[in-house]
């Protein structure tokens, strides 16, 4: 029961890992300088949507404000690229994997 379970979590986490998010490098954030214009440039544009902001619609607003704030942080921060990994089964393990099913 333990196996099934282990397996199908790693399963769940592989494939939460294909999926094509933006993920922004948070890491930058610890840099005061970085985090600063960070600051400024989201005041700024809140600032802006304030003034032609149209109370009628609250959702385009909101799409708005969060438009702003993934351009900030990709202009600001940037993409965190997730690490590669090399694969522990490749084609090495595969030739030897058939030699013993011919067996």
């Amino acid at each position: 029961m333990a196996a099934k379970v282990r397996e199908r979590l790693t399963v769940s986490k592989q494939a939460a890992q294909e999926y094509d998010v933006e993920r922004f490098n948070l890491r930058k954030l610890n840099n005061l300088e970085v985090r600063k214009q960070y600051q400024i440039k989201i005041s700024n544009s809140v600032e802006a949507l304030e003034e032609l902001s149209d109370c009628k619609n609250i959702n385009r607003t909101w799409e708005k404000i969060k438009a702003n704030v993934k351009t900030s942080a990709k202009e600001n921060l940037g993409l965190y690229e997730l690490k590669k990994h090399k694969p522990w089964f490749d084609e090495e393990c595969g030739c030897f994997f058939r030699s013993t099913e011919a067996c």
